[in-house]
């Protein structure tokens, strides 16, 4: 490989990392949105959100079309190749964050347009979202620098995570067996919910990839505390 296409393939690839954070963005601002939306049931943000999700398809399909293209002209080695394992398995991962957005906008459409607001349960899920946004954004950041004990914390979070959907659960249930006029808001809000356990599912999963990019590790259903091993060089 001459020094001129050393220099391109090196460009290909970063040019790929870089658009895969510019979706990241996209996406991080998607959930945002679909927050707001649910607690202020502003319709132009909810439509905006939903009206995103095409962007964010169309962004995974041209990143995977691109990253098929460099493998078949470059024949990475192992290295790199992991790299580009790693952002195909991410932009996976960030389209499906996307459809989670999509979800919590259209279950506040229908919560706001059946005239009802989420009243007395919107710190929790407001508590639940800060906690998902948090870990995406940290998992690019890991992504962005491949630090390793950073995605480590990160994928240890995702307990935290689970704890607090499970609380919010055990909250609706109650609720409706209280009141079952509220059945029917109650069950979009666990859908609301949901879609934010699942967000944080896919930062945990962006963080495993930082790791096998970093240590050349899968820890994929790996036990946190070989994981953190293996991050930390332990």
């Amino acid at each position: 490989m001459t020094e001129h296409t050393a220099r391109q393939y090196d460009q290909d690839l970063e040019g790929l990392r870089s658009r895969m954070m510019q979706m990241g963005g996209l996406v991080e601002s998607q959930i945002r949105d679909a927050m707001e939306g649910f607690l202020q049931g502003d319709p132009a943000r909810i439509e905006q959100v939903v009206a995103a999700d095409a962007k964010v398809n169309e962004l995974e399909v041209g990143i995977d079309d691109d990253l098929g293209h460099v493998i078949v002209r470059r024949q990475p080695a192992a290295s790199d190749l992991r790299l580009i394992l790693a952002i195909s398995k991410t932009v996976t991962d960030l389209e499906r964050i996307g459809d989670e957005a999509a979800k919590v906008a259209r279950m506040a459409r229908a919560i706001h347009s059946a005239g009802r607001a989420a009243d007395t349960r919107i710190a929790s899920i407001r508590h639940l979202s800060d906690i998902a946004i948090g870990m995406l954004g940290r998992s690019l950041d890991a992504f962005a620098r491949l630090d390793a004990a950073a995605a480590a914390r990160l994928i240890r979070e995702d307990a935290l995570i689970d704890a607090e959907f499970s609380a919010i659960i055990r909250q609706l249930i109650t609720h409706m067996m209280e009141d079952p006029r509220t059945i029917s808001t109650s069950l979009n809000i666990v859908w609301v919910a949901k879609a934010f356990e699942r967000i944080g599912d896919h930062a945990k999963n962006i963080a495993e990839q930082v790791i096998y990019v970093a240590k050349g590790r899968d820890v994929r259903h790996t036990p946190l505390a070989e994981v953190e091993r293996e991050a930390l060089g332990r």
